[in-house]
């Protein structure tokens, strides 16, 4: 059958260029995923995505015509209900066959098939196959329908009566198969056409007359002046972006935003790339503040040196190429001085005042209905940093460790101090100018004006990291002060809500409790913290008094599973993972040593049969209910329990040891050896012995091979 390129364009206004990209590829998935439902692809087509800021388009290869004829076969009604007993049809099935578009004739045809429970009466039939215009506007309707629209409009038809549906208001629609228009294929109130339109300003030809499918993107590139491909224009840009740095020396090169490179590429036809400059006397102001302007407001990439600070140079990515480009430039320059300006302003005005001459203002800050203002909420975030700077202190000291700096080791009184001020401190930038024109600044600007009140550094960090991590893959704390505050703030907000009745629920995840769980998660672990998670939601409760219920359990379960599903994801199987997080060990810092053990055991020859030994006494404990780990050893008869017992008495103070060395992996390897004697225990011993004190003691000895086997995880998780 013959085929063809097939080439779907809808022009419309300009589209939301922040989602822009998602809609191109949802358009032509769908449109190109309906043509192949309905047979009127080859295996071998493809299709490519277009996406402009006036146009979603898609090119398809290998078109037919019309899609092949398909056997259908249609299950009608039992023949007992289908046909008399003489074989006439039933007005029942004459109704069915009219509904099929099939008529009393077609009864002889009628196959019967028993499907277990009766006859049943069959219609085979050949349906014929879609026509390219029915095909096509069956999968236009539906691209158009599932469209990921961000926000609906509804506009008035030419006709001045008709009003449609769609993200922008559509003016035109193209539809080539090969070199011709598919005639009788619509949307939007438009038919089918070939002309499109370029460029509102640079286009050589106005409008477009599209040969064929196959020139589509040509023809917009030398006649419309427009790159259609999202993807090619994003890789214009990020080239121009790199040769525009590169001109003008020093090292210096654009900042990398992946998001913003997506909205300019949205925003552009034909990407233009300029150097643009703002004076000097600006980078007095923190570099942060002036990034964030020219990126959020104006969509510009500001410069930075080779050591990434900010430089006075900046790029922009117009629409036009002018042959003078002085005008676009300067244009610009004027345009981000004000903004500039005001941001030296606020900066200048916040600085005559000190962050703790703000803290009172946060009494009359709403933080939550239930929990009070802001400033409630700081003296619990001091309270409960105290409490973690002395829990984590203590440990420590426990472990014979010390608590060090860049400048040395850290005294007790002089690291609660520390923790104290940055917490009482952390939301003074609340209430700064320069912080309610940039919330996403909140934190850094903090860091800022401690710097300018005389502050510790330390102070000064941990105001700024006390957000931290604010994402998936964010740095964490610098600094113990830090550490200290972000955790205390975060599982301030934890018990908070989850102690008012706000959990997370579904998608909806509104107080971002998912992400603090994670960044408590990350920092325990990764910064290797003796902390223990019991004591540190212990630790948090009392600062609420008596204004939230006790949720420590629910929350340590919501964490654990914020735990595993993270675990998961680093590439550990669902059996290690809950081997390990069955124990709850409540020090977080061990759960990616305690894995390695188990991926390191599960390894072993002796593993299998271990484990299931393991299920099976942990089924049997469970029966028997409360077991105390208690061994008599003048009851052992038999020589296989004896054998056990003397294998514990030789092997279990060992693994007990490397555990309580850290060494897990090393714990397990030398529980390996009780293989041997737990087979052969389970193969010549009656544990459920009539004699009472006789079942006893097996039942002791039981829980204390359990009790040495699952030290590092529930070995029993492993079982297949």
């Amino acid at each position: 059958m013959n085929t063809a390129s097939l080439l779907v364009e809808l022009f419309v206004e300009e589209l939301p260029p922040k989602a822009l990209r998602h809609l191109g590829e949802a358009f032509a998935d769908v449109l190109f995923g309906q043509l192949v439902a309905q047979g009127l692809t080859e295996p071998a087509s493809q299709h490519v995505a277009y996406a402009s800021p006036r146009r979603l388009a898609v090119h398809v290869s290998q078109v037919r015509v019309q899609a092949e004829d398909q056997a259908v076969s249609h299950k009608l009604m039992p023949v007992a209900v289908g046909l008399t007993a003489d074989g006439q049809a039933t007005p029942a099935l004459l109704k069915k066959l009219a509904a099929l578009g099939a008529d009393a004739s077609a009864i002889a045809t009628l196959e019967r098939v028993h499907d277990g429970k009766a006859e049943v009466l069959h219609l085979h039939s050949m349906v014929r196959g879609a026509t390219l215009a029915q095909g096509v506007q069956k999968a236009l309707d539906d691209a158009i329908a599932r469209l990921p629209i961000p926000k609906v409009m509804r506009y008035q038809l030419q006709d001045g009566w008709s009003s449609v549906h769609f993200v922008r208001p559509a003016h035109g629609l193209v539809v080539l198969h090969g070199a011709d228009v598919v005639e009788g294929v619509s949307a939007l109130g438009l038919m089918a056409g070939r002309a499109t339109h370029g460029h509102r300003f640079e286009a050589r030809v106005d409008p477009i007359d599209l040969r064929d499918a196959d020139s589509y993107a040509e023809q917009l590139r030398s006649e419309g002046a427009v790159i259609p491909g999202f993807a090619a224009r994003r890789a214009e840009v990020q080239r121009q972006l790199a040769a525009a740095a590169a001109s003008v020396g020093g090292g210096v090169h654009a900042i990398d935003d992946a998001a913003l490179l997506d909205e300019v590429t949205a925003l552009v036809e034909r990407p233009k790339v300029l150097v643009c400059q703002f004076e000097a006397q600006f980078l007095a102001v923190p570099q942060e503040c002036l990034i964030l302007t020219m990126k959020a407001n104006q969509k510009y990439f500001p410069l930075l040196d080779a050591e990434g600070k900010l430089t006075h140079r900046f790029l922009i990515v117009s629409n036009i190429s002018p042959e003078d480009a002085s005008a676009v430039i300067q244009g610009n320059e004027r345009v981000v001085r004000p903004r500039l300006a005001d941001a030296q302003f606020f900066f200048d005005q916040d600085r005559k005042k000190t962050l703790l001459s703000r803290v009172p203002q946060l009494a009359k800050v709403v933080y939550h209905n239930q929990l009070g203002t802001q400033g409630e909420r700081v003296e619990r975030v001091r309270a409960i940093a105290k409490a973690i700077g002395t829990q984590l202190f203590d440990a420590m000291s426990a472990n014979n460790d010390t608590l060090q700096t860049p400048e040395g080791e850290i005294a007790r009184d002089w690291l609660l101090e520390c923790v104290d001020n940055a917490a009482h401190l952390a939301k003074a930038d609340l209430l700064t100018d320069m912080v309610g024109e940039f919330p996403e600044l909140q934190g850094i600007m903090g860091a800022y004006y401690a710097v300018n009140d005389g502050l510790p550094d330390e102070v000064a960090h941990a105001i700024e990291d006390h957000y931290k991590p604010r994402f998936a893959g964010d740095s964490l704390p610098r600094e113990t002060v830090g550490v200290v505050v972000a955790l205390a703030d975060k599982l301030e907000t934890l018990v908070g809500m989850f102690g008012t009745g706000n959990p997370p629920t579904g998608d909806r995840d509104p107080f971002a409790l998912r992400r603090h769980a994670l960044g408590v998660i990350r920092m325990l672990v990764e910064k290797d913290l003796p902390l223990s998670l019991s004591e540190l939601l212990a630790h948090t409760q009392p600062a609420f008094e008596a204004n939230i219920t006790d949720i420590s359990a629910v929350l340590s379960d919501f964490i654990y599973e914020r735990l595993a599903g993270s675990l998961r994801e680093q590439g550990y199987s669902a059996q290690e993972v809950d081997a390990v997080l069955a124990l709850r060990p409540s020090l977080l810092a061990q759960v990616a040593p305690r894995l390695a053990a188990v991926r390191a055991f599960a390894a072993l020859p002796e593993a299998p049969a271990l484990a299931a030994a393991n299920k099976r006494v942990t089924n049997i404990l469970k029966k028997a209910g409360e077991v105390r780990s208690q061994v008599r050893p003048e009851l052992l008869r038999e020589a296989a329990e004896k054998d056990l017992y003397s294998a514990l008495q030789t092997i279990a103070p060992k693994a007990d040891a490397q555990f309580g060395h850290g060494d897990y992996t090393a714990s397990l390897q030398t529980l390996a050896a009780l293989r041997a004697p737990v087979d052969a225990f389970f193969e010549h011993v009656m544990v459920n012995a009539e004699e009472a004190e006789l079942r006893a003691n097996r039942l002791g000895l039981l829980q204390t091979l359990h009790d040495a086997m699952n030290r590092v995880a529930d070995l029993s998780r492993l079982a297949a």
